[in-house]
């Protein structure tokens, strides 16, 4: 689902390595990345995959350290979603390089455009997020 907002591609609301704006997030996500994966996913997914599922899969990648080819993939997408610059890199070297800083900023990205990946998809928001056409809530 490309969206086409007719205009050059967006900026990231949050750079790469401010992952330490938020604490809690940056915390869970150097500890137990495959939680913050697993709520950014399901977001993304629009809820079709529960966090618990995206979590355990990331988890299960984790053991042979290829998670980050699942992340990057995820990463596209939601860049696609709001129109995101690719930078700083690509998505699959800005994962297997940064690991938790772009989870940090994907989590930030989607909490800056009214969603709150904590609660998942359904219990997001309680006001209309910023959501581009190729969403719906």
């Amino acid at each position: 689902m490309n969206v086409d907002y007719g205009h050059r591609p967006q900026q990231w609301s949050h750079d790469l390595c401010n992952c330490g704006e938020n604490m809690s997030t940056c915390c869970i996500t150097w500890c137990l990345p495959c939680i913050t994966f697993g709520q950014i996913a399901e977001i993304v997914d629009e809820g079709r995959n529960s966090c618990l599922c995206h979590g355990v899969v990331y988890g299960l990648l984790m053991t042979i350290q290829c998670q980050w080819v699942y992340s990057c993939t995820y990463r596209k997408r939601l860049r696609q979603k709001f129109g995101l610059l690719e930078e700083p890199c690509g998505d699959c070297c800005v994962h297997y390089c940064c690991q938790p800083c772009a989870l940090c900023q994907e989590h930030a990205e989607l909490k800056s455009r009214g969603f709150d990946p904590s609660k998942g998809w359904i219990g997001s928001t309680t006001t209309a997020p910023q959501v581009p056409p190729s969403m719906t809530k």
